[in-house]
């Protein structure tokens, strides 16, 4: 099963190539924010993300994360496991 999950900006790190450092769940990772720049939308530090397979698909209020980030726990052994790959990944 693939996941979308929500993270936080902490910063962008690669304007050139769209990249940001996002914290998902006390995990740190960067993330292509490229896809965000065809919807128009500005991404900086403090945003919530969604994310998945390593790029920011949409922006997200606090609420709709937290909301999101409650569903996904509920889904236990599905969101464990997408938390570890993500621990696995690497995009630099």
């Amino acid at each position: 099963m693939c996941l979308a999950i929500p993270g936080e900006v902490l910063e962008v790190v690669d304007e050139a190539n769209r990249l940001a450092k996002v914290d998902v769940a006390g995990v740190r990772r960067s993330v292509n924010i490229g896809l965000l720049d065809e919807a128009g939308e500005s991404v900086g530090p403090g945003d919530g993300l969604l994310i998945h397979v390593g790029f920011a698909i949409s922006k997200v209020d606090e609420e709709e994360a937290l909301a999101t980030r409650r569903l996904l726990e509920g889904m236990g052994a599905d969101y464990e496991q997408e938390l570890e790959e993500l621990k696995a990944s690497a995009i630099e």
